[in-house]
């Protein structure tokens, strides 16, 4: 599912992946105006005022600004200008993109995979996940797992795999805790370890998994009768 527009936030601190030169750090009066202008371009979105809220992200995009250049193309991916423009909202968000906005990084690798723009292109959505990811983004982290997971796109590789799982299940992710749990289990891209396993499921519990706590208790009784890797 593609994401949808995102409030007033400043670009990723991330470095940029290559492309277009990195925009010079705004003064803070731009900052502080952006802000102003981007809270102002989200109230007109939420009431309602589509042409409002399109006209308004306009302006700020024209300014360079990343989040605006992110909001207005998500507006033309979701049909919600006046004319949308699928090829334009890529545009929108390669230079948003090239100014560190990890969020544009995830929605172009969700563009291809989908084919929002033409016939899915795997290829080149595994290449902007892997940016998203590398810039930190949970979401990418665990497309890229699963990518290594599934051979979807790149060689399979469990060992890569779980190191993607791993990134995304300490950033929080739950379903990459317990995927991380049963790589353990399974020496699966990993040495064996049930004590690890017992660990990520453990965490995956406490942070709602329905399935964890029934795999934490079979463990524990594994455990407890000598069993560890």
């Amino acid at each position: 599912m593609l994401v949808s527009l995102w409030p007033a936030a400043a670009p990723a601190a991330a470095p940029a992946p290559a492309g277009p030169a990195v925009t010079e750090t705004p003064a803070p009066a731009q900052l502080a105006r952006d802000r102003r202008d981007i809270e102002a371009a989200l109230a007109e979105y939420e009431a309602g005022r589509l042409r409002e809220a399109e006209r308004r992200f306009l302006e700020l995009a024209r300014r360079g600004n990343p989040v605006g250049r992110y909001n207005l193309a998500m507006m033309h991916v979701l049909d919600e200008v006046a004319r949308p423009d699928k090829r334009e909202a890529v545009r929108l968000l390669e230079a948003s993109a090239a100014q560190g906005f990890v969020r544009a990084e995830f929605a172009l690798a969700q563009i291809y995979e989908l084919g929002v723009v033409g016939p899915p292109d795997i290829g080149r959505s595994i290449e902007w996940y892997r940016r998203a990811a590398e810039h930190g983004h949970v979401d990418a982290q665990v497309s890229m797992g699963t990518a290594y997971y599934l051979g979807r796109g790149v060689p399979a590789d469990p060992a890569a795999a779980a190191q993607w799982y791993r990134l995304a299940a300490n950033g929080g992710d739950v379903g990459a805790q317990y995927l991380l749990g049963s790589m353990y289990e399974a020496g699966l891209g990993v040495e064996r370890d049930l004590r690890i396993a017992r660990y990520w499921y453990d965490v995956a519990a406490r942070n709602g998994d329905e399935a964890a706590p029934h795999k934490v208790r079979e463990l524990d009784e594994r455990l407890k009768a000598g069993e560890g890797r």
